[in-house]
């Protein structure tokens, strides 16, 4: 009898669900892009009818519903650490009580009362459906497995083991000892915001110097030649009160927080570099001693820590390991699958499915797709402007040939990316080797800070001639060198605190792509995986001698990757962007009606 398993995260950030079938992979997306609410916490109705829909099953053909964490643990968590650090931890506890009691206990009820059946339901343990999400899509049949978060019930940080159908968690280290808390102080402390502006410090590090590592390793978290560490919680509050740092944390690095939108300073810089820093020492540490754990010679990432990409490239260049995998949505989305394989194997007696060469994620391309009988009823419904498109080579070497003109194309084909990565399907691209196009995309297409990066996507059997990376990087989730025969010396900034000259500066021979400190956050492209963008690269190579383009998600800031047509239109519309292609159609700036962006718009986005 077919095994459905559907997986849910909810109630902390990024909601999302997933569905097996018989232990494969059907379908995963997160709540966001269906409420249009960036990294939504609420329950993730749009996400699980969506993932039944692609099953073609009803609620009643589900064997299980895994949930991706064990909230009586949570609360376990919260109760015994407020009295731990009581009377100052009151408030802490209040708003804990209002923000988890409220929601996470009626997790059974909310499902059986939207799916109006019974179904067995299983609560999995946080750090172990991090672990699931990156071992089991993976394509090892034997690894060890780091996950590293904020916190998960009481895991900041778990060391485990993975073989066949099997998952253990071999050592752990508890709250309130966090890495992703350290990060996410610092974050906060940076004047970005917590869970979603992490990416932000890390983008910030490279213009900074690491000046208050040592301090930070003195004063803040001591750190063990095995990589286990406690931190100072003299200098933290969030154990204890309602903000992340403390009066003796800004004391410490003398200053309060930095005001959100305000003028980015040396002193960001230096804090971004310093605390990626000692990130990274911590990441290796473990690495090595996760190695001489398990003796396993290949490496699964999972944990809203192994969305840092230059950690994972530092990880990579040591050599701790042979081969390293990353789960794409290694966040708290990426627990809603890993609760579902949990669930299958440990609950319902699956066993794994034969491991794939590559993956089994499908290049992550797992979320909903849209048929051009869809896109072009919408178009004809929003009286917009198109043309047909060659779904062939005739097709990519029009679009390579309008990006080899510097124009930038927003990219709305076949199905969507499960992660907060965009790999092509939901994607902006560009010309790399434009010294401008860095600039308009920040400022006039994704409305984000001028320094914020871009990354490069590039066809896997070229990427070893531009960078310094001899593996696959399908899920742009690792950093590595710009080659140094491809590098050019900038001119000296007049003003080495002008962020915006120190950006502008051309450091490469495709400058678009090249960060500050010459690297790169790369994604390889095969034909098997995604063969219309592979074309699009060849066809653009063809032209250019260049097998490469900027790859950027498809949003503005504040926004959620789009999902539907209608929201890519809008897009559009909004933005500086040439010419959309919507499966095999492509509309054309130029051609399109004006549409006012008005201060509602504005306001929703965040561009006040």
């Amino acid at each position: 009898m077919t095994r459905y398993v559907l997986g849910i995260s909810a109630y902390y950030h990024d909601s999302a669900a997933a569905i097996l079938k018989d232990g494969a992979i059907v379908a995963a997306a997160q709540e966001e892009r269906f409420s249009r609410r960036k990294h939504d916490p609420g329950f993730p109705s749009g996400a699980i009818n969506y993932c039944l829909e692609e099953a073609e099953i009803d609620a009643s053909d589900l064997a299980a519903i895994a949930f991706y964490d064990d909230p009586a643990l949570t609360a376990d968590r919260i109760i015994r650490s407020s009295i731990a650090f009581a009377p100052e931890s009151e408030k802490f506890f209040t708003k804990a009580v209002k923000s988890f009691f409220g929601v996470k206990p009626y997790f059974k009820e909310q499902i059986e009362a939207m799916l109006n059946c019974e179904v067995p339901i299983y609560f999995a343990r946080h750090h172990y459906s991090h672990a699931a999400s990156a071992f089991f899509p993976s394509p090892f049949d034997k690894a060890a497995v780091l996950c590293v978060d904020g916190v998960g019930e009481w895991a900041t940080t778990s060391l485990g083991l993975g073989s066949g159908s099997e998952l253990n968690i071999l050592k752990e280290i508890r709250y309130p000892h966090s890495l992703g808390l350290l990060y996410s102080a610092f974050t906060y402390y940076c004047g970005f915001k917590v869970n979603s502006g992490e990416y932000k410090l890390m983008g910030l590090a490279p213009y900074g110097q690491p000046i208050y590592a040592d301090k930070i390793k003195d004063h803040l978290i001591d750190i063990k030649p095995d990589g286990s560490f406690r931190l100072n919680l003299d200098f933290f509050a969030f154990h204890n009160g309602l903000t992340l740092t403390n009066e003796r944390f800004h004391e410490l690095f003398s200053g309060a927080p930095r005001q959100p939108e305000s003028r980015i300073t040396r002193r960001e810089m230096d804090l971004a570099a310093s605390i990626q820093s000692v990130t990274e020492e911590v990441m290796l540490k473990i690495s090595r001693s996760l190695r001489d754990m398990t003796g396993a010679s290949k490496l699964c990432l999972a944990g809203g820590v192994a969305l840092n990409c230059v950690a994972n490239g530092k990880i990579l260049r040591a050599g701790i390991f042979d081969e390293i995998w990353i789960q794409p949505a290694a966040g708290d989305a990426g627990g809603a699958l890993g609760a579902a394989y949990l669930a299958d194997f440990n609950m319902l007696g699956g066993t794994r499915p034969a491991v794939q060469e590559s993956d089994s994620q499908s290049g992550s391309f797992i979320g909903p797709e849209y048929k051009d009988r869809e896109i072009l009823s919408f178009l004809q419904r929003a009286e917009a402007v198109y043309h047909p498109l060659d779904d062939g080579d005739a097709g990519s070497a029009a679009i390579a040939a309008l990006l080899a003109q510097e124009k930038i194309i927003g990219m709305f084909s076949g199905r969507m990316e499960f992660g907060p990565r965009a790999l092509g399907g939901r994607s902006i691209l560009g010309d790399p080797r434009a010294a401008s196009t860095q600039s308009r995309m920040n400022l006039k297409i994704k409305f984000r800070e001028s320094f914020r990066p871009f990354a490069p996507i590039v066809l896997k059997s070229r990427a070893a001639e531009y960078f310094e990376l001899d593996s696959h990087s399908p899920y742009m989730l690792l950093v590595a060198p710009v080659k140094e025969e491809r590098r050019v010396v900038p001119d000296a900034a007049a003003d080495p605190d002008d962020m915006l000259e120190i950006v502008n500066a051309i450091r490469s021979d495709v400058p678009a792509i090249t960060h500050v400190d010459y690297s790169a956050r790369i994604q390889t492209v095969t034909e098997d995986v995604n063969p219309r963008i592979f074309s699009i690269l060849t066809a653009f190579e063809s032209l250019t001698g260049c097998p490469l383009l900027v790859n950027t998600s498809f949003n503005v800031r504040g926004e959620p990757i789009v999902c539907t047509p209608e929201d890519a239109y809008r897009c559009f519309m909004r933005t500086e962007i040439d010419a959309l292609v919507m499966g095999n159609y492509i509309l054309y700036r130029s051609e399109q009606k004006a549409v006012e962006m008005d201060e509602s718009w504005k306001k929703e986005y965040e561009l006040d």
